[in-house]
């Protein structure tokens, strides 16, 4: 019998009579003679009203209180969801994410999967029930419940998926799979039917909220194809899986993100680098789009400058009075940043695609504070209230109207 995995994420379980639906849907497929094992977000809002509660308390919380407090979200929403189950008649058990062998490492709010062991989920299924696991959420090899950062059910997921050999892993949430940009805020954005690992984690890494990175990284690297798909409004969907040979060059989705500070330093030796380096991960501050300049090529010391996406970090201005009091005059932030990206393939063949885009925006008066390229992505780095145009303004020039744009670079 072939093993399905779904995933149904927050807005699918906002409320009880959402939740029946959800039932009911899980049950017709049950009925159709597959296994299924079901991974589940937290209810609606519940992580950010956890998250608001605990900042109420503290400002800089414990993170490992933090994965205690938030792993109880998903809890409710697997717990209630076998019970609407076996109201109509489908077998059913939940389980948490260390009851189901999800084993990561052991960095709070943040964690990675580094195994799964799915006897329990295994011997369930070989039973009948239909399996409701907890997302979101593991168990460290110290033995303390952590999670996987925003977006970390689809981890969960794909995760699943690869250890129990599944025929496939479907993704449910409120939108129909992926769009050329954020449809709520771009009327005319394109739905994508089907996309590349790489696009995906790019577009994922860059802001884009369908699926996460980690997820797409998992699903790449075990060759499962995922399924982006609409819990109440079925239809299309996006079909996420190893791009084919031929596939076309060019820009394929604009995406953005909020909430990003860029951080520049000057450092004396590579000891400073390696002390900035430990402080930010003892206190699991991600970094992206790091730039090092010695001092053969600035005659004096080392400069260096990254992004941070503050968003998702509980207690960043503790964080970030720290590091002013610990690199004094040598460290400056630039806040209320927001980035705008183009995603697609061959991006950087010649500098056709960057040359236009920063023309473009030097001409609605676009300030950049930072460009960063690679093989499947340019981004460029914005004030926050220039974020909405910079998206309109590209997507209507490589996406909507792309008059004159190559199609082969």
């Amino acid at each position: 019998m072939a093993t399905i995995v779904q995933k149904y994420g927050g807005s699918s379980l906002a409320d009880i009579d959402k939740i029946k639906k959800v039932a009911s849907l899980i049950a017709e497929v049950r009925k159709a003679g597959h296994d299924v094992a079901v991974v589940v977000s937290a209810m609606g809002k519940t992580t950010d009203s956890l998250i608001e509660s605990a900042k109420n308390l503290s400002s800089d919380p414990p993170s490992r209180e933090i994965d205690m407090l938030l792993s109880t979200g998903e809890r409710i929403s697997m717990s209630l969801l076998c019970i609407a189950l076996n109201d109509l008649g489908i077998k059913a058990i939940s389980l948490t994410g260390s009851q189901a062998g999800i084993i990561t490492n052991d960095r709070h709010t943040d964690a990675r999967v580094i195994e799964v062991r799915p006897f329990r989920v295994q011997d369930e299924l070989e039973n009948g029930n239909v399996v409701v696991i907890g997302g979101f959420q593991g168990v460290s090899y110290k033995r303390d419940i952590t999670t996987l950062g925003r977006g970390g059910s689809d981890t969960s997921a794909v995760a699943l998926a690869a250890a129990l050999n599944a025929e496939r892993c479907e993704i449910y949430s409120d939108i129909d799979g992926v769009y050329s940009a954020d449809p709520s805020l771009i009327k005319d954005a394109q739905h994508l039917p089907e996309i590349s690992y790489q696009q995906m984690q790019e577009m994922s890494m860059a802001g884009a909220k369908v699926l996460n990175a980690q997820a797409v990284q998992f699903a790449k690297e075990a060759k499962i194809t995922l399924y982006a798909r609409s819990t109440f409004q079925p239809g299309k969907e996006t079909i996420v899986r190893l791009s084919k040979p031929d596939i076309p060059t060019g820009v394929k989705a604009i995406v953005h993100e909020n909430d990003v500070v860029k951080v520049s330093l000057s450092i004396e030796s590579t000891d400073s680098f390696d002390s900035l380096l430990l402080y930010l991960e003892q206190h699991q501050v991600q970094i992206k789009e790091l730039n090092f300049i010695s001092p053969e090529e600035t005659g004096s010391d080392s400069k260096i400058s990254f992004v941070i996406s503050i968003k998702n970090i509980i207690g960043w201005e503790a964080r970030k009075t720290e590091l002013s009091n610990k690199f004094k005059n040598k460290i400056s932030f630039i806040e209320g940043l927001g980035a705008v990206s183009l995603i697609g393939e061959g991006l950087n063949r010649d500098n056709i695609i960057l040359q236009s885009s920063l023309e473009l925006l030097n001409n609605q008066g676009i300030k950049l504070f930072g460009i960063t390229t690679t093989s499947f992505r340019i981004s460029l780095l914005v004030k926050q209230p220039h974020l909405n145009n910079c998206v309109a303004l590209l997507h209507n020039k490589w996406i909507e109207k792309p008059v004159g744009v190559p199609t082969n670079i």
